[in-house]
């Protein structure tokens, strides 16, 4: 079976998220194959050749937006190398090439998904709904390639398989208008501290901390924790955090060691995106919130109470 990974470049690498692609397409087939958006580099070939990949489409980037034309590129690749699967992440470009490619191929998309399983010629995707409640498996039939967008620490990325890989590089084809945007500057944020699809603790904030002020007591505990920040929706939506902390369906997904839901009620958009922690602690004062349903240790009361009292505990260990 041929499996593709489509990877886009992240400030000169490919973007973890391609790694774990690639570390699950190593387990469905022994030639795995990458179409990389970018500019490309040996360090970065390299490194998705110790992730096991055998060949590297390589569509390198200008200075106009990519995907119109990379889902054009990717057409024209699809017909001449006939992949059965091709694989992308839960990211904003690569939603967007494989909406566009769907519709340019006339092909359906099964997104959201969480595992891919193979079975002879059968593809089948795993989705995970009612905030993880429920197991929906749906099977492909029809033409290929089959298009499947998957959710962020899906897989573990883990190198393997090490390769040389053949790269072939492949030119951004002329879309006419729909590729005519051009991106006239880009901002990196600057974060300080653990990153938060990294930590291995994180200290989240949702609704029932009360105000943006209230805020510093999750930052100074996630600094005696060595944590990094995080947050629900609405706390991003009333614009006390950046949205670059949110964690949840619409957010980030995290899968940390310790998970630490200050003032969260549990609503189903949040969980889908920490419910796989390996530990979570809930402090609210609903002791109805569904967040203790899914907590392995619950403190029904004030968070803005019970914080305070865990830092000054944490201060004293010192």
């Amino acid at each position: 079976m041929k499996v593709w990974v489509f990877i886009e470049e992240s400030q000169g690498e490919p973007d973890p998220i391609g790694l774990e692609l690639l570390t699950k397409a190593r387990t469905l087939t022994d030639a795995p194959a990458v179409t990389y958006l970018g500019k490309g580099s040996d360090e970065a070939f390299a490194q998705l050749g110790s992730y096991g990949a055998t060949t590297i489409y390589h569509i390198p980037t200008d200075d106009h937006l990519p995907s119109a034309a990379a889902a054009a590129a990717l057409a024209a690749l699809s017909g001449t190398y006939d992949p059965d699967v091709i694989m992308f992440g839960s990211t904003p470009t690569d939603r967007d090439v494989a909406g566009r490619l769907s519709a340019r191929m006339g092909l359906p998309v099964i997104s959201n998904g969480v595992d891919v399983l193979v079975d002879g010629e059968s593809v089948t995707v795993v989705n995970e709904i009612f905030g993880g409640g429920q197991i929906v498996e749906t099977a492909f039939a029809g033409r290929t390639p089959y298009l499947v967008v998957l959710r962020p620490k899906s897989f573990p990325a883990e190198p393997g398989g090490q390769t040389t890989p053949t790269v072939e590089t492949v030119a951004l084809p002329d879309v006419g208008h729909a590729g005519a945007a051009l991106v006239t500057g880009s901002h990196v944020e600057e974060r300080e501290g653990p990153q938060l699809e990294d930590a291995s603790i994180v200290v989240a904030a949702g609704r029932g901390m009360g105000s943006a002020e209230n805020l510093s007591l999750i930052q100074r505990l996630a600094e005696l924790l060595g944590a990094a920040q995080g947050a629900t929706r609405a706390v991003v939506d009333a614009g006390w955090v950046p949205y670059s902390s949110q964690v949840g369906q619409t957010g980030k997904t995290v899968k940390p060691d310790v998970y630490i839901a200050c003032g969260i009620s549990g609503a189903m958009q949040h969980v889908v995106g920490m419910k796989d922690a390996k530990v979570i602690i809930a402090i609210n004062k609903d002791e109805e919130a569904p967040i203790f349903a899914l907590s392995d240790l619950g403190i029904v009361g004030d968070v803005n109470k019970v914080l305070p009292k865990l830092i000054e505990a944490l201060e004293a260990r010192k």
